[in-house]
């Protein structure tokens, strides 16, 4: 018979005089955020470093990534097309040529277009599923590789509530599709990965300001119609999705793994 292999527990903290906060910090550990440059890829970076995460932050755009940068003492900024192989591999070995390891991997980038499914361009459709899924899936890849061999790592992709639910009057199938496959890709791999020490989790925003949904958000008819879908009758604010991302990133989920977390306002419930 071949023995079973399981990861082992983390060593128990020493109760009562432990700091139930400090499950919450990544103090030395070296976090890459994708999409970094704005939005919510900006946040979780400056959200990371204040954890005490080492962020490299990762996206197309230099100048807006130097700019999030500041804000992130000790981080390290690499430009990368997250769609391109040879983009992807020259990040991650550059990380961990520089850095050495890599703890924490936020796979945020995405795109989005609405469009009805009949009028919906196969090129289109094939190009936002390459950078919302194929790309998650090649990052987890390599990024994991190095996690596999440290024995320890987090992902957490962030997915959509529209990987969870249709998105209905506002057409979007190519972004609903390639969202529920993030949901299914972070069980697969975490069920791969479980008993050799790295956590894949996903996060399902509701709705929150960005580049994606400033049309919406920037006009009375589209707040309204997601206030209306909103049990708790707003978008949400930023600093919401901090503690989510935390909770993921670090020991404090350490028994948590191939969970989707809605941060949503209720929107998933009902």
């Amino acid at each position: 018979m071949t023995a079973t292999t399981t990861t082992p527990p983390p060593p128990p903290l020493d109760a009562p005089s432990a700091d139930p906060a400090a499950l919450f910090r990544l103090d030395g550990q070296v976090a890459l955020v994708t999409g970094a440059s704005s939005g919510l890829g900006a946040r979780f970076a400056r959200v990371l470093a204040a954890a005490g995460a080492r962020v490299v932050l990762t996206a197309r755009r230099p100048e807006q990534l130097k700019a999030v940068a500041e804000d992130c003492p000790g981080s390290l900024v690499i430009p990368c097309d997250v769609t391109v192989p040879e983009d992807r591999e020259r990040l991650v070995t550059a990380v961990v040529e520089r850095l050495g390891r890599i703890d924490v991997l936020v796979n945020n980038a995405g795109s989005s277009q609405v469009v009805r499914a009949e009028r919906e361009q196969l090129a289109g459709f094939a190009a936002l599923v390459d950078i919302n899924l194929t790309s998650v899936f090649a990052l987890s890849q390599l990024a994991g590789a190095q996690m596999l061999a440290q024995g320890t790592g987090a992902i957490v992709n962030i997915a959509s509530i529209y990987g969870l639910v249709a998105s209905g009057t506002l057409p979007q199938a190519a972004y609903a599709a390639s969202k529920g496959g993030v949901l299914n890709l972070t069980r697969e791999l975490a069920a791969q990965w479980a008993r050799r020490g790295v956590r894949v989790n996903a996060i399902c925003p509701g709705w929150f300001r960005s580049e994606l949904t400033a049309e919406m958000l920037d006009t009375e008819s589209g707040r309204n119609w997601i206030n209306q879908r909103t049990p708790m009758g707003r978008e949400g604010t930023l600093d919401e999705l901090d503690g989510a991302l935390l909770y993921l990133a670090s020991r404090a989920s350490s028994y948590v793994t191939g969970t989707a977390l809605p941060v949503d306002g209720g929107y998933v419930s009902i």
